[in-house]
């Protein structure tokens, strides 16, 4: 099938509410990379320092600043030129979406409620209990435990398990192998000093417009509610503990990872790798640079990085300080040696 839909570019301009310079009946067969893109494409272009990328390119029309000669092409102009591609992309990609109904291969509780414009595809199994909204899709091999509750227009991809008691809002995205739900990490240890398991009884829910990323986990509460809010991002291989909140807008990047009872307000980003202990707290607006570690609260709108976490500014001088210290113990030893403190070792370098 097509990839795209063939669509006017004045009527792009016109969903898109933003001006349009040139043909407006040049029709867009496609969207692309600068790199790769045909006569037919269209691209966007975020200021002028890709002018000339943009000169050198194929494409037929753009989506660009009022600051960027776009060399004769129809051009809809836009003050975001990033965020209204990613519009019109969404508008004008094809996908091949599968029928509504359930599946002959699929397995489902008599007493589950499946709406009739859901999809249930081949070899997913719904639990006793469990409910998939309107126009949801659940495809291949997913799992869905006991009562879980899936809203409208919810994808849940091949090879997600949610088990018993999750809860999804209306318009969330699972990619493959996502986790939901399973128990969290809580022992204790017995008389004898051996792990005892500590059971784990509370539920994940997640809330409008969330999306979690390919073979992320994200556990169940001890007791109460492990909660991700409306419209978080969470990457690929993210793992969120047991009870912990993720706020309103959080992302978290690839790989970062949230233990227990950690909240993270609404609109923090933490960055590929980024790792906290347990209960604490990440205020609202905070950016965690990749790879920081978080050990105690961090105030809303700081500017986190580094093992352990530090201020930006600390954090860029003490880079800086580190890239220095090999030549600083050099010239350190060869004082040492001219006032006759420290004599040198066998294969220690001269100064």
């Amino acid at each position: 099938m097509p990839r795209f839909r063939a669509t006017a570019l004045g009527d792009l301009a016109a969903r898109l509410g933003r001006p349009l310079e040139g043909d407006a009946a040049w029709v867009v067969r496609g969207v692309a990379s600068l790199e790769d893109a045909g006569p037919g494409d269209l691209v966007f272009v975020r200021g002028p320092r890709y002018a000339g990328a943009l000169a050198r390119s194929g494409a037929g029309a753009a989506i660009a600043p009022p600051s960027v000669d776009t060399g004769g092409r129809p051009a809809i102009r836009s003050p975001r030129p990033d965020l209204d591609f990613a519009r019109a992309v969404a508008q004008l990609a094809l996908r091949d979406r599968p029928p509504a109904g359930v599946h002959p291969a699929a397995v489902v509780a008599p007493d589950a409620h499946v709406d009739p414009s859901a999809c249930i595809d081949a070899y997913a199994v719904i639990g006793a209990r469990c409910s998939v909204g309107a126009r949801s899709i659940v495809h291949p091999h997913v799992v869905l435990y006991p009562d879980v509750k899936i809203g409208a227009d919810c994808e849940i991809h091949a090879g997600c398990v949610l088990r018993e008691e999750t809860e999804l809002g209306d318009r969330v995205v699972l990619h493959s192998g996502a986790a939901i739900g399973a128990d969290g990490f809580g022992y204790t240890f017995d008389e004898q000093g051996r792990p005892a398991k500590i059971p784990q009884i509370g539920r994940v829910v997640i809330e409008d417009d969330a999306e979690i990323g390919a073979l992320a986990a994200i556990d169940r509460a001890t007791l109460g509610t492990t909660r991700i809010r409306r419209n978080a991002k969470i990457d690929d291989l993210c793992v969120v503990a047991h009870n912990c909140d993720v706020g309103e807008n959080v992302i978290l990047v690839g790989q970062s990872g949230l233990a227990g009872s950690t909240v993270v307000e609404a609109g923090a980003i933490l960055m590929g790798q980024t790792g906290t202990t347990g209960h604490l707290r990440i205020g609202a607006g905070a950016f965690l640079g990749g790879r920081t570690a978080v050990h105690k609260d961090v105030p809303a709108g700081a500017r986190l990085f580094g093992a352990p976490a530090m201020p930006e500014r600390a954090w860029h001088r003490t880079m800086s300080a580190l890239a220095r210290l090999p030549d600083a113990l050099r010239r350190l030893r060869a004082v040492e040696r001219a006032v006759g403190i420290r004599a040198p070792r066998a294969g220690e370098e001269e100064a």
